[in-house]
């Protein structure tokens, strides 16, 4: 029996209002739906951080772990202008994923205004706070 070959991400999900939080996983769409629907407490659910905005697959766990602690090494706005390379309008990459579940957010629109007011959030540089003092 040949040996089905893992796959793993390291991702960005975003707030409407910018908060970033980036991850890992050996499970995008599970993970996801965790974040979209608020099942994970701490954080993303406080800071409604529900759409993926980017990601990148890789095929060995430690390039993903890696890329993910590359990624949260970061200034802000290099994380930004990531995103806006692959999606200039910070579309719910996801945002097709799950059509059976209701979303409580229902009628907010699917991308960030690009306000860069709107960007910045007390979540987000709480978040930015945290990466500095570990």
């Amino acid at each position: 029996m040949p040996h089905e070959r893992k796959t793993y991400y390291a991702y960005i999900m975003a707030s409407l209002w910018g908060t970033l939080y980036i991850g890992m996983t050996s499970k995008l769409h599970a993970r996801a739906f965790e974040h979209k629907f608020h099942r994970l407490q701490g954080f993303t659910d406080k800071c409604d951080v529900e759409r993926l905005l980017y990601w990148e697959l890789f095929d060995e766990v430690h390039k993903a772990i890696a890329r993910e602690k590359q990624l949260k090494g970061w200034r802000r706005s290099k994380k930004i202008a990531l995103i806006e390379s692959v999606n200039p309008h910070w579309l719910d990459l996801a945002r097709e994923w799950f059509p059976w579940m209701t979303r409580s957010g229902e009628g907010r629109g699917a991308s960030t205004p690009q306000n860069d007011s709107l960007r910045e959030s007390s979540c987000s540089a709480q978040h930015d706070r945290k990466l500095k003092t570990v």
